[in-house]
């Protein structure tokens, strides 16, 4: 992580910048339903993600043009494939992109991570290659474009176009401080010459070279610091003849078929009409609107992950009739754990952009934090699992495992997104230590029920770092409502009693260590600090297993599994042993409970996330 990320962070932050806890297993806060009815929209995203899943078809039948061989092969060639991504543009998918306020399908953003979840089941690549990518590059226009902005753009992604974000490494890091563009007053040939005259080169931006719009961040004053960057909107096709060079694609080792391509822009004049929010907000900009992008990206390679996970059940239980091989149960039920918990951590993430927005800043650096730490210790467990199998590269059943390794870090879950996210969880540790944790009020029952109407995703309402941890207040409370049952003569909701305590406990210590975090900002830059960084994001994760289990358990049936404490136990027992704290033995039955749901929803084609949703097979 860098200093400057850090420092730059800070200043943006400083410049920026009654409910009750009951005693039951069902109530959460005063006022609130233990099991809030399912909405319309969120049944319509499932309808939505249902029929396009249905489209894209049987992933491992060897004649389906959308299948898994076919899209391993067009990824060794290093091309799109060309009819999947014809088939999204048929079906309108850019309109997942869009706020319905401008005529698009957009309202939450949990809700598209379950439409696109069926695109990143089979490919990553395609996900961000034809989608994504499009809503990352518009974020800054949804949150402060002027109206004439917000709508050209809708009509663009609405017409099938695409955008590019224009600053940041593939990594989606902290590249934005690298003067990579500048901005500089004055547009030579612009009446008045109000705009700009923007200068610079970037060599690896994905789509540079077929989308309809540029959404760049440029230096645009001289001295750095949180007001050092603007957002500019560009139309390729509005841009003088000569000004702009497009630059030969770059391979790389990972998202082969992702078309990425620079730009070197000498001397464009640019309109003032092209400046998105006011001049020097891009900083801000970026720290509002990417925490979308770094709750959805994780979201969102669970599913990708979830193949895996297929993969490995099929290569240890073929023919068995249901039946795996026994020593592979532990890391099968383990990795299928962890997904649970890290959908749990990103749609809670994800929720909570709509319902708590100025206070979602942290959580989602969080996520992007931890996620994808556990994916990359799963899938390691799954490749010793499938054994040979792994080495099938092209292969529709066992392929999946090589090209996700591959993928994952060049779709920005690699180690240089993980330092920007601990350069906006480190500076609030110490603020959160004294004014937040203990002190916090829960957050609304409706943050951890998966269909409970929530308000629209609106990028207008993202705040940055309030210094109020809600979900830290959920453990407290979690663990405040279990109790009484950690005198209980054993049982799984006794040991998760005991382990929600655990997470308390640790909290408290946490709490101690960070209140003793010296001033200065040189301090948060020791890797001592850090480490705490990592404690807290696992808390929030095990946080988030708990608040969704509690939900899933005040239900009334709804999905009996989730309902059961074994899959939060198992969870929450890997946590804590990853935190090297000491858990209790896992109750008898525990793995058993789980590997017995995992298997069923291998052989009933379900998905292996929250929604356990039937798949196209």
């Amino acid at each position: 992580m860098t200093k400057e990320l850090i420092h730059a962070t800070m200043a943006t932050l400083t410049e920026t910048q009654t409910q009750t806890q009951t005693q039951t297993l069902t109530g959460r806060a005063a006022g609130t339903t233990p099991a809030p009815a399912r909405d319309a929209e969120h049944e319509a995203a499932l309808a939505r993600a249902g029929r396009l899943d249905a489209l894209l078809g049987a992933p491992l039948d060897p004649a389906n043009p959308h299948g898994l061989a076919a899209l391993i092969a067009a990824d060794a060639r290093r091309e799109p494939p060309a009819a999947t991504e014809q088939l999204l543009a048929e079906t309108g998918l850019g309109a997942e992109f869009v706020p319905a306020e401008f005529g698009g399908r957009l309202t939450r953003a949990d809700l598209l991570a379950k439409v696109l979840r069926p695109v990143f089941r089979r490919d990553v690549a395609l996900g961000f290659g034809y989608g994504i990518t499009s809503l990352f590059g518009t974020a800054a226009v949804w949150a402060a474009g002027t109206e004439r902005q917000r709508a050209d753009t809708a009509a663009l992604l609405l017409g099938g176009g695409r955008a590019s974000i224009v600053h940041h490494e593939v990594a989606h890091a902290n590249a934005i401080l690298r003067d990579e563009f500048t901005a500089a007053p004055g547009a030579p040939g612009v009446p008045g010459a109000s705009g700009y005259t923007l200068s610079g080169r970037k060599d690896v931006i994905m789509n540079a070279d077929r989308s309809g719009a540029w959404v760049v961040w440029a230096r645009t004053a001289p001295e750095r610091g949180p007001r050092s960057h603007s957002v500019l909107l560009l139309r390729p096709d509005e841009l003088p003849a000569g000004t702009v060079a497009r630059l030969p694609r770059v391979p790389t080792p990972g998202m082969r078929g992702g078309l990425f391509s620079g730009l070197e822009f000498t001397g464009v004049p640019v309109p003032s009409s092209a400046l998105v929010g006011r001049p020097g907000e891009g900083v801000a900009l970026a720290l509002r609107t990417f925490q979308v992008n770094r709750c959805l990206i994780p979201a969102l390679a669970v599913s990708a992950a979830d193949t895996v996970l297929h993969s490995a059940v099929r290569a240890v239980s073929p023919g068995r009739g249901g039946r795996t091989v026994r020593r592979w149960h532990k890391p099968l039920t383990g990795v299928f754990a962890d997904l649970l918990a890290c959908d749990s951590m990103a749609t809670v993430a994800l929720r909570s952009l709509s319902l708590l927005p100025e206070r979602a800043h942290v959580l989602a650096a969080a996520v992007k934090y931890v996620v994808p730490d556990l994916l990359r210790e799963d899938l390691e467990a799954l490749a010793s699992v499938l054994g040979s199998h792994g080495y099938e590269h092209g292969s529709p059943q066992y392929g999946s495992l090589d090209k996700l390794v591959r993928d994952l870090p060049v779709a920005g879950l690699g180690h240089t997104g993980t330092a920007a996210c601990q350069a906006v969880i480190v500076p609030q540790l110490r603020s959160l230590a004294e004014r937040s944790w203990f002190r916090a009020e829960e957050p609304p029952a409706e943050l951890f029920s998966g269909g409970a109407g929530l308000p629209s995703l609106d990028y207008r309402l993202l705040g940055i770092a309030s210094g109020d941890d809600f979900l830290s207040a959920s453990l407290i409370g979690s663990a405040a409502r279990l109790a009484d049952h950690r005198s209980a003569a054993g049982g799984d909701t006794a040991v998760l009693a005991e382990l929600a305590e655990t997470f308390v406990g640790e909290l408290r210590g946490l709490r101690a260590r960070c209140r003793r975090i010296p001033d200065g900002r040189e301090a948060l830059t020791d890797p001592a600090v850090v480490v705490l960084s990592d404690r807290y994001a696992l808390l929030l994760a095990a946080a988030a297993v708990l608040g969704v289990w509690e939900a899933r358990h005040g239900a009334d049936g709804a999905d009996p599994f989730l309902a059961d404490p074994a899959w939060a136990v198992l969870a929450l027992t890997r946590l804590g042993r990853r935190m090297g704290i000491a858990v209790p033995e896992l109750p008898d039955g525990v793995l058993d409970r789980v590997l017995r749901e995992l298997v069923g929803r291998y052989e009933d084609g379900r998905s292996c996330d929250l929604d356990g949703l039937q798949l196209a097979h």
